[in-house]
This record gives structure tokens, C-alpha cells and sequence, in this order.
């Protein structure tokens, strides 16, 4: 059995409920390899050989081993969980075609590739205090990055449209250069050929904050609206645009 293990929904980041509600010393008893944020979805992670790293709205790449820090929202699994060893060749964000050529829409699915990007922006969100917004007015105004012929690492998940609201449908994909200095949320990027790992998984495993007294309170978003919401928060390009 491969399982994909999600600590917290994405709803309920959309509903403000941003405070960290889980350690990372947890975490990682569920998996080595992943993405997430930190408490008051403070910039991007990327976790890779049980390591975390965390891009912050400076655009600084920190890496994080006080593991009593805590997220709201996080995905990992055992990077030993390997389905096949891929190439991909000239591929971008927006053909990342292998659900339709391997039939996995209603599967969850990791993708962990390496090699030279031509082109790699990523967007950080910024670090929100009490009391906190939600994540849509979080989101306006984050920063974004942009590097050219960069070596690293692209680690995703595919969730099927089914889970939109617990997770963000479609591909969710972080990046980390090799020398651990560029990180971010993929808002595009482009190489000429990627190399790693497909896993696809059988168990999706959904950890919520039972014991957290604001997660139970809150109030569900308006769901004809989520849609849009996380579309806003997790694929729109925000301005302005810094370069680093």
C-alpha cells in the first residue's frame, strides 16, 4: 500500500485558520518527502530525505530543524514509494501531461524531478499574524521570484477534482534548487528534460486538528465560492514581481 498523508484542509486555510496545528517532528513520522507551510502559512516548504526547508517572503531559503515549529497544511509520503522512474522532455507547468496519458485523474499522485530549468517562477506567502486573515487576502499581495537555468528539484502532488476544498485539485507543486538558495510555490516553469520519480498512491490519509479549538469552531466558507477562492489563493500571479 502507497498512502499520501495531508495534515489539515485547504478550506480551511481559505476560512483564516492559518495557526500551525501540527509539529514538524509529527509530521515526518508520515513521510520524508513532501510540501506545506509553516504557522501563519509562513512562506513555502519543501521537505526532501526527511530535511525541511522553508522559503520566506524575502525570498531567503531557511532550513528549518527546530522541528517543535508547527503547519496547519502539509502533504508527505515515504520517498521510497517510487511507481516508476520517468523522463519528461520540454515540459512545462501547463503540460504536465501525464494524468491523460496514464489515466490518473481520480488517483493521488507525487511527482519528485530533477534537472536544469530554463525558467522557474515561484510565488512565497507572506507570514500572517493574529488575527488572521484568510488565505485569499493573504495571497493578494505575496511576493514572487523568478530564476533562469537553475538546477533543483520539483516535489507535487495530484489530487483528483473530487477533493477540491480538502486539498487543491490538480497538480500542487513546490520547487528548491540544489544549493537550497531559490524555493517557492511553482506558478510556471520550463525545462528541456526532467528526471525522478511518479508515485501514484492507493490510501489517501486526511489528519485534521480535532484538538484544536478553533479548527472545530470555525465557520465553513461559502462553498459555491471555494472554487474560485482557491484558484485566487494557490494559481493566480500576483504582482509585483521581484527578481532575486
Amino acid at each position: 500500500m502507497t498512502t499520501v498523508y495531508q495534515h489539515g484542509t485547504l478550506e480551511a486555510l481559505i476560512a483564516g485558520q492559518l495557526g500551525g496545528t501540527m509539529p514538524l517532528s509529527e509530521l515526518l513520522k508520515n513521510g520524508d518527502t513532501g510540501i506545506g507551510t509553516l504557522h501563519g502559512v509562513d512562506g513555502e516548504v519543501v521537505i526532501l530525505d526527511g530535511e525541511v526547508y522553508q522559503a520566506d517572503a524575502t525570498g531567503t531559503v531557511n532550513h528549518i530543524t527546530d522541528l517543535t515549529a508547527t503547519t496547519p497544511f502539509s502533504t508527505v509520503h515515504d520517498g521510497r514509494d517510487v511507481t516508476d522512474r520517468i523522463t519528461l522532455s520540454d515540459v512545462t507547468m501547463a503540460n504536465i501531461d501525464l494524468i491523460e496519458k496514464r489515466h490518473l485523474a481520480n488517483n493521488f499522485s507525487a511527482i519528485v524531478l530533477h534537472g536544469v530549468m530554463d525558467q522557474v517562477l515561484v510565488r512565497v506567502a507572506p507570514k500572517a499574524n493574529e488575527p488572521f486573515p484568510s488565505l485569499l487576502e493573504l495571497t493578494k499581495n505575496q511576493p514572487t521570484f523568478e530564476r533562469a537555468h537553475v538546477a533543483g528539484t520539483l516535489v507535487g502532488y495530484y489530487s483528483p477534482e473530487l477533493y477540491q476544498g480538502a486539498t487543491s485539485a490538480g497538480w500542487h507543486v513546490h520547487f528548491i534548487s540544489d544549493d537550497r538558495q531559490f524555493a517557492g510555490h511553482v506558478l510556471e516553469f520550463s525545462a528541456a528534460e526532467l528526471t525522478g520519480e511518479l508515485t501514484i498512491f492507493d490510501d489517501f490519509q486526511l489528519h485534521l486538528p480535532i484538538n484544536d479549538a478553533s479548527f472545530r469552531a470555525h465557520e465553513a466558507v461559502n462553498m459555491s465560492e471555494l472554487d474560485a477562492d482557491i484558484h485566487a489563493a494557490e494559481d493566480e500571479q500576483p504582482e509585483p514581481v521581484l527578481n532575486k
